[in-house]
């Protein structure tokens, strides 16, 4: 069946069965490789991407879910990787083995452009479905104030 999305501002139209994850379409189908599959039970966050400007799990999103909405990717998020949040992550070396690291991105950029000074609880709330195995939740935390502090989204 044929869906409409629009995809990092362009208008895309795919032929695919209603009940393909989300992810697979980006991954599979549409090359956009940046988003990673990790638990496909969203329960660990390394899928996500904005629909509507709203952070959720590409592994759980079918595409007919997604029909005629705006999707986010990571590629999307700023062609030349200088969204603020990207320049945060890298000033303060948040990365380590960086596997979970386009999910935690996806999610503080939407927390944030809904709420431009989130306090801790609110960083914890919208961040708590992403699971870095490494522990770089204190430079996560850091990295978000770090751009809530500077005003920019």
């Amino acid at each position: 069946m044929a869906f409409k999305i629009k995809l990092n501002g362009q208008d895309r139209s795919v032929d695919v069965d209603g009940d393909m994850p989300l992810l697979w379409l980006l991954r599979d189908v549409l090359g956009m490789t940046g988003t990673k599959y990790g638990c496909g039970v969203a329960q660990c966050g390394a899928c996500t991407v904005h629909v509507d400007g709203v952070a959720v799990r590409a592994c759980q999103t079918t595409v007919s879910a997604a029909a005629d909405r705006a999707i986010t990717t990571i590629e999307g998020l700023s062609p030349d990787g200088m969204h603020p949040v990207q320049v945060a992550w890298r000033d303060l070396n948040v990365a380590q083995c960086g596997y979970c690291q386009v999910g935690q991105i996806m999610s503080a950029a939407a927390l944030l452009a809904q709420k431009a000074k989130p306090s801790d609880d609110d960083i914890d709330a919208a961040m708590s479905g992403n699971i870095c195995r490494c522990g770089t939740y204190p430079r996560i935390r850091a990295a978000i104030h770090r751009v809530a502090t500077r005003g920019r989204r």
